[in-house]
């Protein structure tokens, strides 16, 4: 082939990862997001949309025929995950990126759907510019994010066994939940992906928190996400007559579960990047003449050093022995999840935070406190977050809002992102 020849080939399979100036779509972008929020809308503008339902088959559709639009190929494995794959100048693992389009029952437009359909704009940019990666890039739509990780977890080879630990809430079994997303549980060790399949895994997101608003942050860099400790703790105590069991004779068991929280509140305000919350009280008999007998609560814990947190939980639960002894109210508790941090890769960060630079966007690094399909695939490839605002910290609400540039801006650092880090890795 002649000099001149292979000059010019060249140019059009490197990206120009150093040129500020390639930018995506941003108009395209949120038309889309707009476009996808209007399959499950609900009359107060919020998005209906749980997995497997005729609204998610909807949506999923829809997410193909752009993937397809763009040159990519597109396939869904057992698990129900899409995966659309633009292919690369070199027979090397693909960079991955990707999020999810199911929503919780009264859910918002960007929670998601923004990271799927940030990485479909950014295939349709390098396509319009001529520009073809050395390694394949992949955009991942997961299966059932909001309800169990299932589609990411069965990639990354942690998937429950037992089919009933993913059955609905509605009572639909996971078999017939699959066969109409095109997945099949019964083959669902074939959604496991090899590590060296991957080469990296950056998922753009919002940040579903107030921490970049309030800090005028542009852009977050994800540090890892949290482990979970979750609990379900039973008190109990005598239900009695409220007017005729004096006081100190009383074995109240709300008034045990008020301190409770109370020690909950207090552990999860003590210094670190910790948090702990009560979210669930159930008071039995719940009657207002009625001394409570019974009452069952609900603990979250986070923390991004699984040994401080578990070394918290410890020191809390000695509490609470005592607390029962003094109080005469037994308190039970039960472990009902446990989940490891899941750190970001320090290249991955490194690289973000170059591009930031270079685009003249504002950064902070930050964990991630809620769950993601990152945490999964970070067991199998190295992975990385980037976080743009949400107005007000609001998410999994109606009026969940990111600004159209922010929108603009995350989608502008993800595809610099992934333009690096295809000439590093």
């Amino acid at each position: 082939m002649p000099i001149i020849s292979r000059l010019l080939k060249h140019l059009l399979l490197t990206p120009m990862s150093s040129d500020p100036t390639l930018a995506i779509n941003g108009s395209r972008l949120l038309a889309q997001l707009d476009q996808l929020g209007e399959i499950g809308r609900l009359s107060n503008g919020g998005v209906c949309r749980i997995s497997y339902s005729p609204e998610d088959q909807q949506a999923r559709q829809q997410v193909i025929t752009w993937m397809q639009a763009v040159g990519m190929t597109v396939r869904v494995d057992a698990a129900g995950n899409i995966l659309g794959r633009y292919p690369g100048s070199h027979h090397l693992p693909a960079l991955a990126t990707g999020s999810h389009i199911d929503t919780v029952p009264r859910g918002g437009r960007y929670d998601g759907c923004y990271g799927v359909l940030a990485g479909i704009e950014i295939v349709h940019t390098l396509r319009e510019h001529h520009l073809t990666l050395r390694h394949p890039l992949e955009v991942i739509v997961f299966s059932d994010e909001e309800g169990s990780l299932m589609g990411s977890q069965a990639m990354a080879g942690s998937l429950n066994p037992d089919p009933e630990s993913y059955r609905r809430p509605d009572g639909t079994d996971i078999h017939t939940c699959l066969r109409r997303v095109g997945g099949n549980w019964e083959a669902i060790h074939t959604a496991r992906r090899d590590p060296q399949d991957l080469a990296a895994f950056v998922e753009l997101h919002i940040e579903q928190g107030p921490v970049l608003e309030q800090a005028q942050a542009n852009i977050g860099i994800v540090t890892g996400i949290v482990g979970q400790r979750r609990q379900r703790i039973l008190i109990e105590g005598r239900a009695n007559h409220a007017g005729t069991t004096p006081m100190h004779l009383r074995q109240d068991a709300l008034v045990t579960a008020a301190q409770v929280i109370l020690s909950v509140h207090e552990m999860g305000s003590r210094p670190g990047e910790h948090v702990a919350t009560v979210g669930y009280v159930q008071v039995s008999p719940n009657a207002p003449n009625v001394v409570p007998g019974r009452v069952e609560l609900s603990l979250d814990a986070r923390d991004l050093d699984s040994d401080h947190l578990d070394d918290l939980l410890g020191e809390w639960g000695h509490h609470l022995d005592v607390l029962a002894r003094t109080n005469h109210t037994p308190i039970h508790r039960e472990l009902t999840l446990h989940t490891q941090p899941a750190l970001a890769h320090p290249r991955i960060q490194e690289v973000i935070a170059s591009v930031c630079r270079d685009l003249t966007l504002s950064h902070i690094h930050l964990p991630s406190r809620a769950s993601h399909d990152a945490q999964e695939l970070a067991r199998i490839t190295p992975m990385g977050m980037i976080f743009v605002p949400s107005h007000a910290g609001v998410s999994h609400d109606e009026s969940e809002f990111t600004s159209a540039l922010d929108c603009i801006r995350g989608a502008n650092v993800l595809l610099h992102t992934l333009l690096r880090l295809d000439q590093i890795l």
